[in-house]
């Protein structure tokens, strides 16, 4: 989903450097990195290196879909982060098995992985196989499947209710007249995960009560089969990105201290 029209900054990346706090951010599917330019505006700032990273695919990026896969995405994140540690790795949705992925591979690297709204994998899970799980998501009843084009979309219809509920009305009309399909083979993928490297990083989560694309029970589920006791909670739709900026931003800056 992309909030606005015009194009904003995907990446606010700055030199590296040890004194400061690197924030990298992964967006979720049928989004893009377009849509964090409110929580970037909070989060830029001299103390901190914020790096907002559009998947391939998402955006106005045109690979084709047919280059795209989840280790695609990963490496997008990996070449992002480059040689910086102590980051803080966030992932929004889909972004969440992304993360959870590149934290596996650079372990040491990673100071800890915020999911918000997001999917929380055990080795050998995929999006797919932890959204079957999810009796409260309204995303399988709308979605559209084309195989051939290898991508999938929301019945438009129904993306406000599935996505925005809450978000202002020229923004939840923009995303419904503007979401790209999204490539179908990452989705599918499983993730690789250890406990003696994805396991031993710190996580925290952040709730959003109200969503229709992820259930809050199947939140909650995947926190405690994940073991996570650092949570918070939003009452807002799939997107808090949208709603509420500027409280997000302020839980992810209070984390990555």
């Amino acid at each position: 989903m992309e909030t606005e029209k015009n194009n904003t900054q995907n990446e606010l990346n700055s030199s590296s450097s040890n004194s400061k706090n690197t924030i990298v951010i992964v967006h979720g599917a049928w989004s893009s990195a377009n849509d964090w330019h409110h929580v970037a505006g909070h989060l830029a700032s001299a103390e901190s290196d914020l790096i907002i990273v559009n998947l391939p695919g998402h955006g106005s990026d045109q690979t084709p879909v047919s280059n795209i896969s989840l280790q695609l995405y990963v490496y997008e994140v990996l070449k992002a982060i480059g040689n910086a540690t102590d980051v803080t790795l966030v992932g929004h949705s889909f972004g969440g098995i992304v993360v959870s992925e590149v934290a596996e591979l650079i372990a040491p690297q990673i100071k800890k992985l915020i999911y918000i709204a997001a999917f929380v994998p055990k080795n050998g899970d995929s999006l797919l196989s932890l959204a079957q799980m999810d009796s409260e998501s309204l995303v399988g009843k709308n979605l559209i499947v084309d195989e051939l084009a290898g991508v999938a979309a929301i019945n438009k219809e129904s993306i406000t209710d599935v996505f925005l509920a809450d978000a202002p009305k020229p923004v939840a009309e923009y995303v419904t007249n503007n979401l790209r399909p999204e490539p179908l083979a990452p989705l599918s993928t499983p993730v690789r995960l250890t406990d003696v490297n994805f396991g031993q990083i710190i996580k925290v989560y952040i709730h959003s009560q109200n969503d229709h694309t992820i259930g809050y029970s199947l939140q909650q589920k995947m926190v405690q089969d994940a073991g996570i006791l650092r949570t918070y909670s939003l009452p807002s739709s799939h997107t808090p990105f949208v709603v509420f900026p500027q409280i997000l931003s302020a839980i992810i800056a209070l984390e990555s201290n």
